[in-house]
């Protein structure tokens, strides 16, 4: 069965992506591991008169009971114990923590919020979401602040046309399409100087559709001269319920490293529910084969 790594700091920010988790979970016949990851030295404060081995296994009991506690509370009836089991960690480190269970468990993605409650080291989840991107074996599923979950029927991919890196993945995102029901919008914003931006879209739309058959599949190439607003304007015309964006790493080609910023500015921006990863794990989207 495959499985979800839901990261929970108890903010307001952790249910909805705890919601959006259990949405995945269902649709996509998965399990899910939710985890609470804690640091010693936040949590004991101070001097202790019990015995630190004592200690330890009452602060494991006392944080475990907490999450279990959280997913009864904002999974309700959907609690499901056959789908959904708890597993807190410690480490002062929430993104080793995160990317080390994620390996042991083969997660396919990891869900977070991108801020959190606390101001504590890389306890921050919008810090964390960065550097998970960079480093997780997986998807990265980043849910902004103040949003509620919705029922995901668009997605947004953004592509800068290469080939065989973006049909690969839309071929993959049409498999996670398909149990939602939902269609996807292949986005492609270029400056006005690219006079070769729709000749592109014409031949990645040929080259797509040799391998990918999906029958809400949408294009549209768009010119602007500030690329990440012209996409942040986009993604509010198409009502927008999720957007994927794989993050460049090659050094040597402009545009990749432009796609990297854009990445960034994307997690920044946090309006609208991110999932990401990085170009070096891309082998890890064989995780998602659903059949």
């Amino acid at each position: 069965m495959k499985k979800i790594l839901c990261a929970i700091d108890y903010s307001e920010n952790a249910i909805t992506a705890l919601k959006y988790a259990n949405t995945m979970c269902k649709k996509l016949n998965a399990s899910i591991l939710v985890t609470h990851v804690f640091n010693y030295p936040t949590v004991l404060g101070g001097e202790f008169t019990v015995s630190y081995p004592e200690l330890e296994k009452q602060t494991f009991k006392q944080e475990q009971l907490q999450l279990n506690a959280f997913c009864k509370e904002h999974l309700g009836t959907d609690f499901d114990k056959n789908k959904v089991t708890i597993e807190v960690i410690e480490n002062n480190s929430v993104v080793k923590a995160l990317v080390s269970k994620a390996d042991e468990i083969k997660a396919f993605m990891i869900v977070v919020g991108m801020k959190g409650k606390s101001a504590l080291k890389d306890l921050i989840m919008g810090s964390t979401t960065k550097k998970l991107i960079n480093k997780a074996p997986c998807l990265v599923l980043a849910i902004p602040e103040d949003t509620y979950y919705s029922e995901i029927t668009t997605i947004v991919y953004a592509t800068d046309f290469e080939l065989d890196e973006d049909i690969e993945v839309i071929k993959k995102l049409t498999e996670v399409a398909r149990v939602f029901d939902a269609k996807i919008e292949v986005v492609h914003i270029v400056t006005k100087k690219d006079y070769a931006g729709e000749a592109q879209m014409e031949l990645f739309k040929k080259e797509l559709k040799k391998t990918v058959s999906y029958p809400k599949l949408g294009f549209e190439i768009l010119f602007a001269e500030d690329v990440f607003e012209r996409l942040r304007v986009y993604l509010g015309d198409v009502n927008a319920d999720l957007v994927i964006m794989l993050e460049r790493e090659k050094s040597g080609i402009f545009k990749n490293l432009f796609h990297k910023d854009l990445v960034k500015k994307m997690e920044n921006y946090g309006k609208v529910p991110l999932i990401s990863f990085n170009e070096a794990n891309f082998g890890m989207l064989d995780f998602l084969k659903f059949n």
